[in-house]
């Protein structure tokens, strides 16, 4: 297994995984175990790995099996989502400071091919992002839609994320989550 910061030329990969398990595309039977609920596109992912190169894969035997997507939170306003989540910054803080987008960037999704559930897998990608994104920002924000409670139960558990609050936005209900980027998950 190898874990590095993803270049153009893996992204065709990268969306042959996410297809997989995005929410509009993954089995039935398979939404139980997660899920991500953003689609991406081609030109989306270029922009990422060119803007932030914030795209982190993990790659066994020339396969794209894990990835996690971090980036400023410039680069996800275009998604009203994330819009929305910009706007509460302000209200929110960690770490004794208010959040904002100077000190925080976004994180996820995050994606790990079924095969590789409850394995170091999960630990190891997120550490790895982490230490690239900490040398721009100080603390890490995400959100998991209450419907994905494995999702939830990885970041809250295994990978210790805080709840900082819960929210509504577009008939859902999320929980927003941060983390210290100066802390290994051990």
């Amino acid at each position: 297994m190898h874990y590095k910061v993803a270049t153009l030329e893996d992204i065709e990969a990268t969306l042959a995984l996410h297809a997989k398990y995005q929410v509009d595309t993954i089995k039935e039977e398979d939404k139980k175990d997660g899920f991500v609920t953003t689609a991406f596109t081609k030109e989306q992912l270029t922009s990422l790995i060119r803007e932030e190169q914030g795209l982190f894969i993990m790659i066994d035997k020339g396969k794209v099996l894990a990835y996690v997507m971090a980036a400023s939170w410039q680069f996800w306003s275009r998604w009203p989502m994330f819009a929305h989540m910009i706007k509460e910054l302000p209200k929110l803080a960690y770490l004794g400071e208010t959040l904002s987008t100077e000190n925080s960037y976004q994180y996820g999704p995050i994606c790990i091919d079924k095969s590789l559930r409850g394995t170091e897998v999960l630990k190891n990608i997120f550490n790895f992002s982490r230490t690239h994104m900490a040398k721009r920002y100080p603390i890490l924000v995400t959100f998991v839609n209450k419907i994905n409670p494995r999702s939830f139960e990885a970041h809250k558990r295994k990978l210790g994320l805080d709840v900082i609050q819960e929210f509504e936005y577009n008939g859902n209900h999320y929980y927003e989550m941060v983390y210290d980027t100066t802390k290994p998950v051990i």
